[in-house]
């Protein structure tokens, strides 16, 4: 019963007022690269399990004007009162008492989707974060998640296609000589995205794409023909 309980709570869950205020997100369009306001996004998490794993930390920059507005940028870590360490607090470094520490999720996310606004999100390897995310939202404050979320993992094969077949951002990063400050660092981690980002949207204005509304259309496209079986 209990487990039946559960399971009705996360199926349907309550939604708070507070979430009503929140802004309707944009669809994307064809307006310039330069004229977008594109939030950049990177979760730290206890795990890669999708249905298991808490979400620690949020990090943000936002991408606005062609450039990346330090002025904008989002940082918070979640109390998460049953978190106790695991294999992962060696990879991110946030420690139990730093997420016993943090802030309630339901304000903490309230907060980063006020922060937001009706921009588009923008991670790397954006399906787990966006997955992460929605499930938080959702357990949390009963909220659906329904901004566009664009994945750098797609965009930097689909618009370099003479590059070497990485799959992580560090080869990625390398490939073009940036730096992240501190890597699995929510912060630095959505800071150094942004920065692949702005690279990546200059090759794709040379390319004849200069709208985040092709964008995505070119990436749907070649991830379908990445996973379409081989004859």
């Amino acid at each position: 019963m209990k487990k039946l309980l559960e399971w009705l709570r996360q199926s349907s869950p309550v939604v708070d007022p507070r979430s009503l205020r929140l802004p309707a997100p944009a669809a994307l369009d064809e307006r310039p690269l330069a004229r977008q306001r594109l939030v950049v996004v990177d979760l730290e998490t206890s795990g890669l399990d999708l249905q298991r794993d808490q979400l620690l930390a949020i990090g943000a920059v936002v991408i606005e004007d062609g450039a990346i507005d330090l002025s904008q940028q989002f940082e918070c870590t979640l109390r998460q009162a049953d978190h106790r360490a695991g294999p992962s607090t060696l990879i991110h470094g946030i420690a139990p008492s730093a997420v016993a520490a943090g802030r309630e999720p339901d304000e903490a996310l309230l907060d980063f989707m006020q922060f937001v606004d009706d921009s588009p999100l923008l991670a790397f390897h954006a399906p787990f974060d966006q997955h992460m995310l929605e499930r938080a939202l959702r357990e949390q404050l009963g909220y659906r998640l329904r901004h566009s979320f664009l994945d750098a993992a797609v965009l930097a094969p689909l618009l370099c296609p003479e590059a070497p077949p990485y799959r992580g951002l560090d080869e990625w990063l390398e490939h073009f000589q940036l730096q992240a400050s501190e890597r699995h660092h929510a912060s630095a981690d959505a800071l150094a995205t942004a920065e692949l980002a702005l690279i990546l949207f200059s090759k794709a204005r040379r390319q004849g794409l200069d709208n985040l509304a092709e964008l995505q259309r070119r990436a749907q496209a070649w991830r379908r023909r990445q996973l379409a079986p081989s004859l």
